[in-house]
């Protein structure tokens, strides 16, 4: 079969990385169908800027203009359940736990992959498509996986760990081949009316970036203050509620201690922020567990391997030694110590530019 004969469902946010996406493919001879997916809220509710946001009014009404530019059949998607489930109640709960998750991990987990690709098999399409900076390997001991993209600076792999072998077959990524100058300069000479639109920063759910007032809305009560305290349980002032905060942080703590203090670790049983100085926001050593392994088919329970670490989205990577230590456990020692080990974040180790699989640091 040809790529003439294949249909790609491309996810279209309205930006201008899927819009590229789909004329990238069009232009390899795929059956090219446009779908954005609704995700979170009802359209007359859309709180989002013209520029930015992928869930709402302006970025329905920016991908259909590009459809219509690119002459592709364009479709809107309701994944408003599934989104409110598996990623806004997650958030919350994770928050609540003194956790700080990754909503966009989870998102593209269960819905942009796991529900987009069942809809689209279940309509006769071959693959789904995103604009993600990453690129797709089908390595030589037979498994997929994302590997990083061209670009350093707009690389995507870190949030994309979490995909399965059965997504990953049935994936492309036309956009991983391109630095984000080259995919603006091709959407422009494409004709794409969003070639200069602006990345979008924040999450979508919390345009503003309150996070703990989106919580508050969510859970209809507002989070109790408690104590900044030391390590050994000294008390240090009053925080405003745990939601506030997460590990690393340093501004917005409004104590007068004469020093530069950081958030080290958030206790919810206590309802306590631990405050410490610099050091010890360094550690050398996590634990992880919903493990998911991708260029790699297991790491038996005992074994230990080398890899290349990355513990946040911005992080560079460190070398790191990871031992299956349980049966959904990983233990991790850097090569040299790391800035601000965040519960509830991903840990994604990488092996030769591909991801080889993660976890979630506990």
């Amino acid at each position: 079969m040809t790529q003439k004969n294949k249909t790609v469902v491309v996810g279209m946010s309205g930006g201008v990385d899927s819009s590229t996406a789909a004329y990238l493919l069009k232009k390899q001879g795929y059956n090219v169908i446009g779908v954005t997916m609704q995700i979170w809220q009802e359209e007359s509710e859309c709180r989002m800027q013209a520029e930015g946001g992928c869930c709402g009014i302006s970025a329905v009404e920016d991908a259909r203009r590009v459809a219509r530019v690119l002459d592709i059949p364009y479709y809107v998607m309701n994944f408003r359940d599934v989104f409110q489930k598996k990623v806004i109640d997650y958030f919350v709960r994770e928050y609540l736990d003194g956790r700080t998750p990754n909503p966009c991990i989870a998102c593209n987990r269960y819905v942009k992959w796991e529900s987009l690709l069942q809809r689209s098999l279940e309509i006769g399409a071959d693959y789904i498509a995103t604009g993600h900076y990453a690129r797709i390997r089908h390595l030589e001991n037979g498994r997929f996986a994302i590997a990083n993209s061209a670009t350093a600076a707009k690389d995507q792999t870190y949030a994309l760990y979490g995909l399965t072998q059965e997504q990953l077959a049935h994936t492309l990524m036309p956009v991983g081949d391109y630095t984000k100058p080259e995919i603006r300069a091709i959407a422009e000479e494409a004709g794409l009316p969003v070639a200069h639109k602006h990345d979008s920063q924040e999450i979508c759910f919390v345009p503003d970036g309150d996070y703990a007032s989106f919580i508050e809305r969510e859970t209809g009560r507002k989070l109790p203050s408690g104590n900044f305290v030391t390590r050994e349980g000294k008390i240090l002032g009053k925080h405003r509620g745990i939601i506030h905060y997460t590990v690393g942080q340093r501004r917005g703590l409004d104590l007068p201690m004469g020093e530069r203090v950081f958030v080290t670790e958030i206790r919810p049983d206590t309802n306590e922020v631990v405050i410490g100085k610099g050091a010890d926001v360094y550690a050398d050593t996590l634990k992880a567990n919903h493990l998911t392994f991708m260029g790699i088919p297991d790491l038996p329970l005992g074994e230990a391997q080398h890899f290349l670490a990355k513990i946040r989205y911005n992080h560079r990577g460190t070398g790191c030694t990871v031992r299956r230590t349980g049966e959904d456990e990983i233990t991790c020692i850097f090569d040299e110590p790391v800035r601000a080990v965040t519960p509830g974040q991903a840990i994604v180790y990488y092996r030769d530019g591909y991801v080889a699989g993660g976890g979630i640091i506990q």
